[in-house]
């Protein structure tokens, strides 16, 4: 019985103004070849300076991944010839690296998971290829971008392993402002390395390395696909060869591009033009204080606060919601009833609207504005549901909304008592009826007292109320 063994390679392209060794323009460009200038395609004479933006950023994920960081900055050369690499290497790292040994704990099925970080560390991206019958076309745009590698052990064994690990990565990413990762630009792309091995192995078996994978299910499905082709060679008596392959969306299968070659091929060795700069521990802390409370420390606040595991989930997915939850605890509103306004009124209008948190009107502070009007009994649930959809449309406060719509509701015990009194008068069969022991009538007194007050009369206490006043007659 054969169990697979992945380890993964993220790539993540940094938010920064300008590319990691030039002054051009670090911005997603749909036309080719316009955020350039020589540094970039390697002119000669050229030579390269360090972005200490790209710096800072990876210094910060790496702390947020629990990562040691060294204290110098170090860059090296990746030797290797390639269409999409000008300068015929790549600036990295590998001496270096700006972390190593770090790990994030994820949740898998109710079981915690320590994921083993290998290394994070900083580089230039290369330029991007678009491939056609007979030729290929280079977009320069992409050439020296600052891009952050997280390398993890090999330490997965299934897709919904990876995919949470992914989803988290980029959760902390995004929280700390590193990058928008956003996959349809290319900004977070995935490299994936699958080999399988027997229960009672001792050692890995012989790996392939998915390339350049840009969404979470196309992942997904590199992994089942993968796993499935190792696992036929293995059981037919085969071998599998130590490749680097790529996904075909359109096919659903992975295809073979060169030989797996290994670090020592590449023939790193410290770069000559970037000297070597000493990092303080106030850099360091200036840094570790800058990055927020994480979304796993959050998702276990909420829970604690009563907040279902679920809506918690949903809650810290992103920064922008999490932060407008905890402006609504911080006003004192109730964890438990925030949550379910949130997690469906309003998320629910942002995504009919396509809109995002920030982009409503409905402040935080509306948001427990309304909730204290229905704790309070000034309107009813039902009402506030109303409101909080007519704030959120017609953009204006709840007190407004209630007050343009005459919607306070009526909760004074003697103006209620006069109401249900009047309709017991007005029904005096149905009255009968009740004493002769058809309790079910009790809805429909209900409903009338409802309409005589206009819609305004607190339901619980008209209950309490009318069966007084029934027990009286």
């Amino acid at each position: 019985m054969y169990k697979a063994v992945i380890g993964l390679e993220v790539h993540c392209e940094l938010k920064t103004k300008s590319k990691m060794f030039s002054p051009s323009l670090n911005e997603y460009n749909p036309s080719p070849n316009q955020n350039i200038s020589v540094i970039d395609l390697a002119f000669p004479g050229i030579l390269p300076l360090p972005n200490k933006e790209a710096i800072r950023k990876a210094i910060k994920l790496s702390l947020a991944l629990n990562c040691e960081v060294p204290n110098e900055v170090m860059f090296d050369r990746k030797n290797y010839y390639y269409a999409d690499l000008p300068k015929g290497y790549q600036l990295t790292q590998m001496t270096k690296p700006f972390g190593k040994n770090g790990y994030l704990d994820i949740n898998v099925q109710d079981k915690i998971k320590r994921v083993t970080i290998h290394q994070l560390h900083l580089e230039e991206d290369s330029a991007s290829l678009d491939h056609h019958d007979g030729y290929s076309l280079i977009d320069y745009n992409r050439a020296g971008i600052p891009l952050v590698e997280i390398v993890t052990d090999p330490v997965f064994n299934n897709e919904n392993e990876v995919i949470e690990f992914l989803e988290n990565l980029r959760s902390i990413i995004k929280y700390c402002d590193i990058s928008d990762a956003s996959s349809d630009k290319g900004e977070l792309r995935v490299d994936v390395n699958i080999s399988m091995m027997k229960e009672t192995d001792t050692e890995l078996g012989i790996r392939a390395e998915i390339k350049n994978i840009n969404s979470f299910n196309s992942v997904k499905e590199t992994i089942l696909y993968e796993i499935k082709r190792q696992r036929e060679i293995l059981e037919g008596g085969g071998k599998v060869k130590q490749e680097t392959r790529r996904w075909v969306d359109e096919e659903k299968v992975t295809v073979g591009m060169r030989e797996k070659i290994e670090a020592v091929d590449y023939k790193y060795y410290v770069e000559p033009n970037i000297p070597v700069v000493k990092l303080d521990n106030e850099f360091i802390n200036e840094i570790k204080e800058s990055i927020p409370v994480l979304p796993q420390e959050r998702l276990q606040k909420y829970i604690s606060l009563g907040v279902m595991v679920k809506d918690a989930k949903t809650l810290v997915k992103t920064k922008e919601v999490s932060d407008y939850f905890e402006e609504t605890l911080r006003l004192g509103a109730d964890a438990k009833e925030a949550s379910n306004w949130i997690t469906t009124r309003i998320l629910g209008f942002m995504n009919t609207k396509n809109k995002t948190i920030n982009e409503i009107y409905t402040t935080p502070q509306m948001l427990v504005s309304l909730i204290n009007m229905i704790k309070s009994s000034k309107i009813s649930t039902q009402q506030g549901k109303e409101v909080l959809e007519l704030s959120l449309t017609e953009e204006k406060t709840p007190e407004e909304i209630v007050k343009e719509k005459g919607m306070e509701q009526i909760s004074d015990d003697n103006v209620i008592r006069e109401l249900v009194n009047k309709v017991l008068d007005e029904n005096k069969a149905q009255v009968d009826t009740y004493k002769g022991g058809k309790t079910n009538i009790v809805g429909f007194f209900v409903g009338q007292i409802l309409k005589a007050s206009g819609g305004k009369a607190n339901p619980s206490t008209t209950n309490k109320i009318l069966m007084e006043e029934l027990e009286k007659r």
